[in-house]
């Protein structure tokens, strides 16, 4: 009976040794979904069938994940189209913000129509990503003005919006604010949320944003065009920043930066090495924090190693990506969106 006991014991084990090993990359299949003249920077998925997306000249839309049907608007605000780089999501309802002057976020309707429910106007109004802590609460961040990020809270599931205050807010540096590359710059986990912005640094709220601290990390910062371009937490602890200079996209020198103490200090990581300036970076899901993918116009690199090393596996180009399981994922960039399968 022992002997039998110890047998099964050893078969579990191994079983669950198994199920939580987590898968490794070696190459990616690419299929082009959308094809159009458009540039996406902004996609979400609503659900496990549904992925949307909001992107230039006012367009927006559906994807069924299972049929590839897609399903298009276009948004018009008087004679503007606006460009979108900034989507979020809730149980209910989907959420586009246009990046310039005037900025304009729509919610979907109950109408069935997108409905207007925050307009800002003012000179260096410029909005760059979107997140939710939950149905009621959520945020985004646009460019400093008046000496401090633009940030915009919800706490009623997206119908008003008000913007924090510059003093519940850390000093921005002078033309501090955070890139419109990819709806990457904001990650929330429970009630953390973290901002990546174009002077290298990490802002970080414990309380669903209603207080923030700073901290500054060591990516290259010193131009306007420089900075942490995405930012992405596998957990509450670990946490990867990436960007660099896309005018100097083949540059790979201080442009990668990790954290394992929930963003108090970073470090960087793979300092010279692959991967050059990227302007997403997504934890591969059920990785034990291990599995990490960047995309950009320059390519798409892999690491299994939480980014010590890393391997590029495609030279096409994205903007965006996000996961719909450990395997899949959808890009978007210029002119598309497309379907990844990791192998």
């Amino acid at each position: 009976m022992k002997n039998f006991q110890l047998l099964v014991l050893l078969i579990l084990i191994a079983a669950c040794s198994k199920k939580e090993r987590p898968k490794r990359f070696s190459a990616v299949q690419i299929k082009t979904v959308i094809e159009d003249s458009v540039s996406i920077r902004a996609i979400e998925f609503l659900d496990s069938k549904t992925l949307a997306f909001a992107g230039s000249g006012g367009v927006y839309g559906t994807v069924d994940v299972n049929t590839h049907t897609v399903r298009s608007n276009i948004q018009v605000y008087d004679s503007l189209y606006p460009g979108f780089r900034a989507v979020g999501k809730t149980t209910s309802d989907f959420f586009m913000l246009s990046a310039g002057n005037p900025a304009l976020l729509y919610k979907t309707g109950d109408t069935g129509t997108m409905e207007l429910v925050y307009k800002e106007e003012g000179e260096g109004v410029f909005y760059d990503s979107m997140r939710f802590w939950n149905d009621r609460e959520g945020m985004a961040v646009g460019d400093s003005m008046n000496g401090c990020l633009s940030i915009i809270i919800t706490r009623d599931g997206g119908n008003t919006w008000t913007k924090s205050p510059c003093s519940q807010l850390p000093d921005a540096e002078e033309g501090e604010g955070a890139f419109a590359a990819s709806n990457t710059n904001i990650v929330i986990v429970g009630n953390n949320a973290w901002i990546a912005t174009t002077a290298g640094a990490v802002y970080k709220s414990t309380d669903k944003g209603k207080t923030w601290s700073k901290t500054a990390t060591p990516i290259v910062k010193e131009k306007p065009t420089e900075g942490i371009y995405s930012i992405d937490f596998y957990d509450e602890n670990v946490g990867f920043a990436i960007g660099g200079d896309y005018t100097q996209p083949e540059s790979n020198k201080a442009n990668k930066v990790v954290t394992q103490d929930g963003g108090v200090t970073w470090q960087l990581i793979a300092d010279g090495e692959e991967p050059n300036y990227k302007s997403c970076v997504q934890y591969v899901p059920n990785s034990n924090g291990e599995g990490l993918v960047a995309v950009g116009f320059t390519g798409i690199s892999y690491s299994q190693d939480s980014g010590q090393h890393w391997k590029r596996l495609s030279d096409e180009g994205f903007y965006s990506l996000r996961f719909l399981n450990d395997t899949v994922a959808y890009a978007s960039g210029k002119n598309r969106i497309a379907k990844l399968v990791f192998q």
